[in-house]
């Protein structure tokens, strides 16, 4: 007994160093690799001013705009190098940790929650995603605080209470506050006087009551604003009240269906309560519902995303439970014990199948989801789907527990965070990004007053003016910069794809010129058929031609 105890004094500073080993993970070499194509969309859309950005937002984006107005203050503080955009990701990869620590406790335990914990702590994929100054760690975070605050809701019997009350009785006990009764007299003391007048007695007389009298209500408040802020954060987060509303109205329709039945181990709320909490959310959420058609109709049009296969559903689930990086023997063994760890999790909730349940509807219903709509425009894309990584994480971290010897459990759980670091150092060493400082510094060294940059594709021109203006100013360089078939700033078009009937235009563009440059990049979605490097050639003389990483700048001059 004594030991239990001592083991759970000592959870909280396990938890405390899971997550600091969590954050040095993320922070190691983050500023190693370049900002790419789509991390510099994300700096481009912050520094805009409010207006603008939501207006960009809104023209350009398949996303909500919470990640890029955070970016902003964010940015407007700690500036828009890549180690320091990237940081705002980083601290919410960070601090999902110990949230993931506090719904595996409320689960089972802490043991369940340390595993958890350091499951996403060492997990690759998730350390990938910190290291990216996009939305993705933001949407883990949000849907893992309104997950826990689920389950404190639904562990909790006072949950069936009216949404409100305790918040109410809050205030009429401190409102009704009077003086404090003297204590009864136990053989001689000084007497210590309250202060009787003035601003120090009305403080005095009102002091606050245990913030555990409220917590009930301090839940449906979490669970509200955060679940708000996950569909604010990723359009594909639909499926999140999706699957909630599916798991809750599924409790509350089998408690009326067998009123005699067994208790579950979760406990639906009040369904007025619930459906006060779901109103409340779409009130927070429906500012952004018109933007969200809008761009819903443009995505529906086309789409870059490719249409799902058996192999990247596949991929996808490889990604999400350990990694993306093909397999070799020590990562089959690895996989091996992840897929013994889930069937034993399936078993440790079998007296507790409604946690399971609650589990498998966070994931089926999202990766489902995406898949069904696929159908019509592919939307199915791992990244979007990060935040599965909570009840899969949570899953296996049953798993885990079930194995019953805590030397069994540490030495499963220090098996696949060894294989998680041996994955995420091979990220650290041969991943490599979009070099679009190799290609500003080429274009910048060999330019001339007044040549014309070409771009393929609007959103390339993003990039490139990431890191170009500091080339301008070395080598006080003054150049036109043009996007094909149109230009970004007069279109609003992200990605407008190259056909025949655009060649005149691109003529027209280097009609009279000497020196014309291409940066050709993403081509495959916008210029399929290599219509614009084909008509520069024909017209002019390839002079010069570097391949980066991500793309190809070329220099055509008149012959």
């Amino acid at each position: 007994m004594s030991e239990e105890m001592n083991f759970e004094e000592t959870a909280p500073w396990l938890a405390l160093l899971t997550t600091l080993v969590g954050a040095g993970l993320r922070l190691l070499f983050l500023g190693k690799n370049g900002m790419w194509l789509d991390e510099t969309f994300s700096v481009w859309l912050a520094n805009q001013n409010l207006p603008d950005m939501l207006g960009w937002v809104a023209a350009l984006d398949g996303h909500p705009p919470l990640y890029y107005l955070l970016l902003h203050g964010w940015i407007a503080h700690q500036g828009d190098a890549p180690y320091t955009a990237r940081l705002l990701s980083v601290l919410f990869g960070t601090l999902t940790i110990p949230i993931m620590y506090l719904a595996g406790k409320r689960i089972a335990g802490v043991m369940m929650g340390l595993a958890a914990a350091v499951l996403l702590a060492f997990s690759p994929f998730n350390i990938y995603y910190a290291q990216e100054a996009r939305m993705y760690t933001l949407l883990t975070f949000n849907a893992a605080v309104a997950i826990y605050a689920l389950l404190r809701l639904l562990t909790d019997p006072c949950a069936g209470q009216p949404i409100g009350g305790q918040f109410r009785a809050y205030l009429r006990t401190w409102r009704a506050a009077g003086p404090p009764e003297p204590a009864p007299a136990e053989g001689f003391s000084y007497p210590v006087e309250p202060p009787r007048r003035g601003l120090r007695a009305w403080i005095y007389r009102h002091r606050w009551s245990p913030i555990q009298t409220v917590e009930t209500d301090l839940a449906w408040v979490a669970f509200i604003i955060f679940s708000a802020a996950t569909l604010l954060t990723h359009n594909m987060a639909l499926f999140f009240p999706a699957a909630t509303n599916l798991f809750v109205l599924g409790l509350l329709l089998f408690r009326r269906l067998k009123p005699a039945a067994t208790p579950p181990a979760l406990q639906a709320p009040a369904l007025a309560s619930w459906l006060k909490a779901q109103l409340a959310i779409l009130l927070l959420w429906s500012p952004w519902i018109p933007a969200l058609i809008r761009q819903a109709g443009r995505i529906d049009q086309a789409f870059w995303i490719p249409q799902p296969t058996w192999d990247i559903v596949y991929q996808t689930l490889r990604s999400l439970i350990y990694t993306s990086a093909p397999p070799h023997a020590s990562q089959a063994s690895q996989l091996w014990l992840l897929c013994a760890l889930l069937v034993l999790g399936l078993v440790f909730f079998r007296k507790k199948l409604s946690i399971f349940f609650f589990l498998a509807a966070l994931f089926a219903v999202p990766f489902l989801g995406e898949l069904l709509l696929s159908l019509r425009r592919p939307v199915f894309l791992d990244r979007t789907l990060i935040w599965l990584t909570i009840p899969l994480f949570l899953l296996l971290a049953a798993g885990i527990v079930q194995l019953r010897y805590r030397l069994l459990m540490v030495v499963a759980l220090g098996f696949l965070a060894t294989g998680y670091l041996f994955t995420t150092a091979d990220y650290y060493r041969w991943y490599q990004k979009e070099d679009w400082d190799a290609a500003a510094g080429f274009v910048g060294y060999y330019a001339e007053n007044d040549d014309l940059v070409l771009f393929n594709s609007n959103f390339v021109v993003i990039p490139f003016d990431y890191y170009f203006p500091t080339y301008a100013d070395k080598y006080y360089l003054t150049v036109e910069k043009r996007g094909l078939p149109l230009d970004l700033l007069a279109s609003r078009v992200m990605e407008p794809r190259m056909t025949t009937a655009d060649i005149p235009g691109l003529l027209a563009l280097i009609r009279g010129r000497d020196r014309v440059w291409l940066v050709y990049s993403h081509n495959s979605y916008t210029d399929p058929q290599g219509l614009i490097p084909q008509t520069l050639a024909a017209h002019m003389r390839l002079s010069r031609s570097r391949d980066f990483y991500g793309g190809q700048v070329q220099l055509y001059v008149t012959p």
